[in-house]
């Protein structure tokens, strides 16, 4: 059975707080950088409160589209505000874990993350011994990061990095 290990990550301009509220955000259903490849609607609460419950639904040909929808349903497991929102695969297409997280740049941007530790289950089993899911999960992946960084406003200058303001003579 296949098993994927993927990390998929970017360096976005915007700060950490304002990745993680676009994250925690997409997340609630916000659908704003996740679309067309993948949609999410949350079961039981914010999806950055332990035990909350969101839907993922995969748009193999995009929203609206047609072609074959894949779903499965996540439960947060670890929730580090800012930082730092692990997720368990309990039901549906995918059985295993995938971990955000995000870390602080020197320029006041952020490294955002994507661990995805899963195998297919049921009828995505079968499939996955013919089409390249880890593939498709990274372009997928990577293309929503990219539409976030566009999205996002660019993070403030830290005050340390500023050039220093040229002197005035009187």
């Amino acid at each position: 059975m296949k098993t994927y290990d993927l990390v998929d990550e970017t360096l976005l301009a915007a700060g950490q707080d304002t990745v993680w509220e676009s994250l925690v955000g997409e997340l609630a259903g916000a659908a704003r950088w996740w679309v067309p490849d993948n949609t999410f609607e949350p079961v039981n609460g914010a999806p950055d409160r332990v035990g909350a419950l969101t839907r993922v639904t995969v748009h193999t040909k995009g929203v609206d589209k047609g072609g074959k929808k894949i779903r499965f349903t996540a439960r947060t497991t670890a929730v580090e505000p800012g930082r730092r929102l692990a997720l368990e695969y309990v039901e549906g297409a995918f059985r295993g874990t995938a971990e955000f997280t995000l870390a602080p740049l020197d320029d006041g941007g952020t490294r955002l993350a994507m661990r995805f530790r899963a195998r297919p289950h049921g009828g995505l089993a079968v499939l996955a011994r013919l089409v390249d899911i880890g593939a498709q999960h990274t372009r997928a992946t990577r293309a929503a990061f990219g539409r976030l960084g566009r999205l996002l406003p660019a993070a403030p200058i830290p005050a340390a990095s500023a050039a220093p303001l040229p002197e005035v003579s009187r």
